[in-house]
């Protein structure tokens, strides 16, 4: 996500470090690659070119401090500039309304199916609402089925009605249904087309007119790039939406779309899809997302995923092993489920400061774990309780029912050795003060 842009602005920007001061000449140099940034990441002519003059005025407008170099004032600007392009503030999601109803809009693959399920799930978990997911897709043939699959996939139930062709009577008599099975939020995935038409435009507007809902969203695929800017106006001209949702930004997106579409429809972007799983959806926070761009990082999101999945009294048993030099394999393996329900691998290393710098060009399989859990899992009980006893004749059979080799298996054990030292030596001293820190963080 945003790799070829981050490092193309990464350049751009470096033009003025080792400069004394601020020019007319040496900005005008650096925001030229800025704007060339911009465009190769598919963002609008228009918008790159009002963005880079913004920069430059403000840039030209303010002495540097002393304690700050001009490269490092400029990266602030253009990361408040960044922030502004995409809404400057979080937009949060009305949930007024009993039930809330909640009507999702889009071209056909643009994933508004699956982010049904997410957003459907990220309200069950994350505001302890009771979803009701409804199928008003009455044209594709397996938009039915896809949608019970993901509402069970969740343990969200999924209203349906398979012989009514009628999407707006659907949508009402969802809502009804809602109301009387206590389900305080309705979610309505419609239809979409390949392309913008009339036909569906006419009937995505009828059901809006029907059913009154407190939000409209309107979901595009972040891979399509102005493509999606434009798709979003059209929708937007006959529906004026609340806000936007951008998928698949997991992918191979340039970016593009997260950064013009604000400007071209005045909607904030309230999600992003950052995966295949019903967990990879985020609230969208336009300082984090420039952070990001500018390599800087998402410290913030990603203590929020990890505090997600902290448990105060499984991390106080822990400790007990931990100080009873008694963690094992089993111990390791909970560490690694916790870790793998944070999001895909690259997504988290694109949250560490610097990170997506140092890991540009290494591709990050998503699937990093299996090698080592099919180890651990080759282990009897009492090898993953005791680590120690796994001699040279316990290691061959490890390697040959994991389907790795003895140099992979002896690597595993090394670094579980050096982790559990260092584990053992966080216990005391400056390592206890951290853990009650980030307690208190909660």
């Amino acid at each position: 996500m945003f790799d070829n842009l981050t490092s193309k602005l990464d350049k751009a920007l470096h033009v003025l470090k080792g400069h004394g001061r601020i020019t007319e000449v040496n900005v005008a140099e650096t925001l030229k690659e800025v704007r060339r940034a911009l465009l190769d990441a598919d963002v609008n002519y228009k918008i790159a070119k009002d963005f880079t003059k913004k920069v430059k005025e403000k840039a030209l407008g303010q002495n540097v401090l002393t304690t700050l170099q001009p490269g490092q004032l400029l990266v602030k600007i253009v990361k408040d500039e960044l922030t502004e392009l995409m809404g400057g503030e979080t937009a949060g999601l009305n949930l007024s309304g009993n039930p809330t109803v909640i009507l999702m809009s889009g071209l056909q693959g643009s994933g508004k199916t699956t982010f049904s399920g997410k957003l459907a799930n990220w309200l069950k978990t994350k505001k302890t609402k009771q979803p009701l997911l409804v199928a008003a897709d009455v044209y594709r043939p397996a938009a039915i089925d896809q949608l019970k699959v993901v509402g069970e996939q969740i343990g969200v139930e999924v209203y349906t009605e398979p012989e009514n062709k009628n999407p707006v009577e659907i949508a009402k008599n969802a809502i009804e249904y809602a109301k009387k099975n206590g389900k305080n939020v309705v979610i309505i995935d419609t239809a979409g087309r390949l392309a913008v038409d009339e036909e569906m435009m006419n009937e995505i507007s009828a059901i809006h007119q029907a059913v009154h809902p407190q939000e409209t969203l309107f979901v595009v695929d972040a891979m399509t790039g102005q493509d999606a800017v434009n798709t979003a106006k059209a929708f937007n001209d006959r529906l004026d939406f609340e806000g936007v949702v951008l998928t698949k930004l997991d992918g191979d997106a340039r970016g593009g779309a997260a950064l013009s579409i604000k400007s071209v429809v005045n909607k904030p972007i309230k999600f992003i899809g950052t995966g295949e799983k019903m967990t990879d959806i985020d609230v969208f926070h336009p300082d984090r997302m420039a952070d990001r761009i500018l390599g800087m990082g998402d410290v913030v999101s990603l203590v929020e995923r990890a505090q997600e999945q902290f448990d105060e009294e499984e991390a106080r048993k822990l400790q007990k092993k931990i100080a009873k030099n008694q963690f094992g394999f089993d111990d390791f393996l909970k560490q690694i489920q916790q870790i793998k329900k944070m999001g895909n691998i690259k997504d988290l290393m694109g949250m560490i400061p610097g990170m997506s710098k140092a890991m540009k060009g290494v591709d990050i399989d998503d699937d990093a774990f299996k090698g080592i859990e099919a180890i651990i899992y080759s282990m009897t009980p009492k090898e993953r309780r005791n680590p120690a006893i796994i001699n040279g004749s316990r290691k061959k059979r490890i390697a040959r029912g994991s389907g790795t080799n003895v140099q992979e298996v002896n690597q595993l054990l090394k670094q579980f050795n050096q982790m559990s030292k260092m584990m053992k030596m966080m216990q005391g001293g400056k390592g206890k003060a951290m853990m009650n820190m980030f307690k208190g963080i909660r």
